[in-house]
């Protein structure tokens, strides 16, 4: 179905071995009602990858835009609890995009959503975001497609320096600047085979390069 509001947290990350079973606990007994108990959050949910890297994506789903830098989820980024800070120093390579929703199409949520990551050069951002909604649209009505999405992330709020980002330490964020996420409602095999065909296909003509895709598979959702 069509995402719940106009704004997204896109995050993608792997985790060090000797902090899995802990990830697991602290993101779904804390981290995730958390973030949903933020004015604004709607909706979050969890994915591990069935096909390509890196192994968990998260997505958030938000009223709008200004949630993403309003007062409420930075003073909750700016005070991360003791289990938080303890957690995601076992977190690898982030990548983290705050989004707007720029097309968002579908009749129902899939256990399945493909990641494709991609840039697009500022001269063709406008006519680029016009030919991929028509394609988003077309490909929603495929079968065994629940939804079609573009998110065009906001480089400036990705940014923002927090605690609980200096709690991860190492290496910086990652900030993917586009985003289709296609979900799915039937067997990972033919679905991600029809997500490789259309990461093939000439919707990602002003691309620079080939679109990075990923498969994942729902674990949790609040």
């Amino acid at each position: 179905m069509a995402l719940a509001g106009r704004g997204a947290v896109a995050i993608w990350h792997d985790i060090a071995p000797e902090g899995r079973d802990e990830f697991y606990a602290w993101h779904g007994h804390e981290h995730m009602p958390e973030r949903v108990a933020i004015s604004g959050f709607l909706r979050g949910r969890r994915f591990v990858a069935v096909d390509g890297t890196p192994e968990f994506f998260n997505l958030y789903e938000t009223a709008s835009t200004a949630v993403l830098t309003g007062a409420d989820y930075l003073a909750r980024l700016n005070a991360p609890t003791v289990w938080t800070t303890a957690t995601v120093r076992h977190f690898r390579g982030v990548a983290r995009s705050l989004c707007e929703v720029a097309a968002t199409f579908g009749e129902g949520a899939g256990g399945l959503c493909a990641t494709l990551r991609y840039d697009v050069d500022a001269s063709a951002a406008a006519a680029h975001r016009a030919a991929m909604t028509a394609a988003l649209r077309d490909l929603a009505s495929a079968a065994g497609i629940a939804g079609a999405h573009l998110l065009v992330a906001d480089e400036a709020a990705s940014g923002i320096e927090t605690a609980e980002r200096r709690a991860r330490g190492g290496e910086r964020n990652l900030v993917p600047r586009w985003i289709v996420l296609i979900e799915g409602w039937g067997d990972e095999r033919p679905f991600t085979v029809a997500c490789r065909t259309f990461a093939a296909a000439g919707a990602f003509a002003a691309a620079a390069g080939a679109p990075e895709l990923a498969v994942y598979r729902l674990q949790n959702q609040r």
